[in-house]
């Protein structure tokens, strides 16, 4: 069995795209999207679209439960005010039908795996989508994260980091982001955007289980001419912000 996990998309349909070629040949059997998929993009009713037409299970999000109900707040620097800007457009994109399908989104996903064991799918922890499972989360708060949830292999996203970590007996695993990965080596307010997408893979039977992390490239060029063209507001910005892989 094998099971593609992909996170935070946000509204990059040339991502996906490059995510769901590099999976074609791996004869996947199920695929899951863990959120947050058509905000802070220029693409948000390609993604609903293309994500309807997979027909996969998708974990609400943050940003999806916010592109639902707008609500624009002072923010801090400049960066965060754009982006803001940039999700009520999104939000504004969204027809009806668009909005019923991120209403069709699940709190959490559970899903049956070889010897009876569960992998748990979530967006930011099992108790709320707001909340952020890094490497470096003291286990205190870790525990209390994932208190009650059941399974043996555990899945989320909303950091944009991919991470792999033992707790107890538990294993927990970000497959990162596939439109909105980040360069969080630079400080803070250098931070660039490359042109990868990430994801993971879970390939799993009755003797063995093992879990993937990929990246992969898409075409940079492509996905800024589709900024300049979509009518996106600080389009010029945002390309600004990327590099190539």
């Amino acid at each position: 069995m094998r099971i593609a996990l992909i996170s935070d998309i946000h509204g990059n349909d040339v991502a996906l795209e490059a995510v769901l070629t590099a999976l074609s040949t791996r004869n996947i059997n199920q695929m899951i999207c863990l959120g947050d998929v058509a905000s802070t993009g220029p693409q948000p009713r390609e993604v609903i679209n293309r994500l309807r037409a997979l027909g996969c299970p998708v974990v609400m999000g943050n940003m999806d439960a916010w592109l639902l109900q707008p609500e624009p707040r002072e923010q801090p620097d400049t960066r965060r005010q754009r982006w803001q800007e940039i999700d009520l457009w999104c939000a504004q994109q969204l027809s009806a039908a668009d909005r019923d399908y991120l209403r069709s989104f699940q709190p959490g996903i559970e899903y049956p795996l070889p010897n009876e064991k569960t992998l748990v799918c979530y967006h930011g922890s099992p108790r709320s989508y707001k909340e952020r499972i890094l490497p470096t989360t003291p286990e205190k708060e870790l525990e209390q994260a994932l208190a009650g949830a059941r399974g043996e292999l555990m899945v989320g996203g909303h950091t944009h980091i991919q991470m792999f970590r033992r707790f107890k007996d538990l294993l927990l695993f970000n497959p990162g982001s596939v439109g909105l990965a980040m360069d969080r080596v630079s400080p803070p307010a250098d931070i660039r955007q490359p042109a990868f997408a990430e994801y993971a893979v879970v390939e799993c039977d009755d003797n063995s289980l093992q879990v993937e992390l990929h990246r992969t490239a898409f075409d940079l060029q492509a996905f800024i001419q589709v900024m300049h063209s979509s009518g996106m507001p600080h389009a010029a910005w945002w390309a600004s912000c990327w590099t190539e892989a």
